[in-house]
C-alpha cells in the first residue's frame, strides 16, 4: 500500500470512529418504550424513568444505547448487585438511596437534578422501584429549586411519574 493510499485509510479510519463514537449519544426510543420495564416513560429526550429492571433488561437497555443508570433505591431493597451489573454493560452507575416518603428531601431532589446535569444529553435511565420516587424529586426539586408553583411542580413530577408520593411533595413545597 502506498503512503497516500495508507494515510487515506486512516484519516477514514479515524473519522469513522469519529463519527461513530459521537453517535453514541442516540438511543432508539421507540425500542426503548417498547421494553416490559414497569412503568417506562420518557420525560425528557434521552431520559427515560422506570420502576426496577432485571437484568435481562439492563442488558437491553445497553445494547440500545442507555450510557448511564441513576438508581434511587436504597440497597435494603436490591438482592443482587445492580451496579456490579451495570457496570460490567459499560453504563456508569449513580446511586442516590431514596428510603421511602422520609427520603424525598431537597437534598436527595438537588443530588439528582446536579446528576442529571452533569450527565448531560448523553442517554439516562433513572429508577425506583415504581418511578414513584423518581416523580416526587423531580416535583421537589422543581418547586423548591427552580421556582414553579405547586401544581406546575406536580405536573412535573408526574411526567416522571410521581403517584402516591404527591401529598408527601405537596406537604413539602407548603412548608408543612
Amino acid at each position: 500500500m502506498s503512503k497516500i493510499n495508507l494515510f487515506r485509510f486512516f484519516v477514514i479510519a479515524f473519522a469513522s470512529i469519529f463519527v461513530w463514537s459521537c453517535s453514541d449519544q442516540s438511543v432508539d426510543h421507540s425500542v426503548i418504550g417498547q421494553l416490559k420495564i414497569k412503568s417506562i416513560s420518557q420525560p425528557e429526550t434521552n431520559i427515560f424513568t422506570s420502576g426496577q429492571p432485571t437484568k435481562d433488561e439492563f442488558n437491553s437497555l445497553a445494547e440500545l444505547g442507555v450510557k448511564h443508570v441513576i438508581n434511587l433505591r436504597p440497597a435494603s431493597e436490591i438482592d443482587w448487585d445492580e451496579a456490579g451489573h451495570v457496570e460490567s454493560l459499560g453504563m456508569k452507575y449513580y446511586s442516590i438511596p431514596v428510603a421511602g416518603a422520609a427520603g424525598i428531601t431537597l437534598e436527595n431532589a438537588t443530588l439528582l437534578k446536579n446528576t442529571l446535569n452533569t450527565i448531560g444529553d448523553a442517554p439516562i435511565l433513572v429508577h425506583c422501584s415504581s418511578s414513584n420516587r423518581v416523580g416526587a424529586l423531580i416535583a421537589l426539586a422543581a418547586g423548591a429549586k427552580d421556582g414553579a408553583d405547586a401544581e406546575a411542580a406536580i405536573n412535573e413530577g408526574k411526567r416522571w411519574g410521581l403517584t402516591d408520593l404527591e401529598s408527601v411533595v405537596r406537604d413539602l413545597l407548603s412548608g408543612s
